[in-house]
């Protein structure tokens, strides 16, 4: 396989967990997978896929099989998120960084993980103001990397609906049309 083309993109991409946790120093899988096919990135630098997905990419790549770049992390059981309910205040800091929308709750409200959604990426851990939100280990099996890409991208759509959305009821109260609703005169 050529390095550099899309097809390598596309199988590097394949092959990483999908969760989106950003430990490699990149903003989520894809960008990593671009960078390592692109860039020449180190292959050993994604923490939840460790050992195993690192000879997997230097099998793909005919690179050499490296040990997990400790800087970006260590490997470890699949974790997940728990949110104390004695002490979450409904804040809601923790929905926006969720890659995979594995938070549930809203404004005021208590807020909970779907265990069985959640990446263990730890996005959510520095938005908490007080600290409710620990990491444990999984009870059930992590979801598999096209549950996590899935997830992932239908967060990106919904986002991206909710942005036009919010810039048609903006364009409404101000009395003009949205740009990409503008009628050509």
């Amino acid at each position: 396989m050529s390095s550099g083309s899309a097809a390598t993109i596309e199988a590097i991409d394949a092959l990483l967990p999908q969760t989106q946790c950003q430990r490699c120093g990149f903003a989520g899988c894809r960008p990593y997978a671009k960078a390592i096919a692109l860039e020449g990135i180190p292959i050993n630098q994604c923490p939840p896929g460790g050992a195993a997905l690192i000879g997997r990419l230097a099998e793909l790549l005919g690179r050499e099989a490296l040990p997990l770049n400790a800087t970006h992390g260590r490997e470890g059981p699949a974790m997940v998120v728990w949110i104390d309910p004695e002490v979450c205040i409904g804040c809601a800091r923790c929905l926006p960084p969720c890659p995979v929308d594995a938070i549930l709750g809203a404004q005021r409200q208590l807020h909970t993980v779907i265990e069985s959604w959640c990446t263990g990426c730890e996005l959510c851990l520095p938005a908490c103001p007080v600290d409710c939100m620990h990491l444990r280990p999984a009870g059930v099996a992590p979801p598999t990397p096209q549950q996590n890409r899935q997830r992932y991208l239908a967060q990106g759509v919904r986002r991206e609906h909710a942005a036009q959305q919010r810039n048609a009821e903006l364009a409404a109260l101000a009395g003009t049309a949205p740009p990409d609703l503008e009628q050509p005169l």
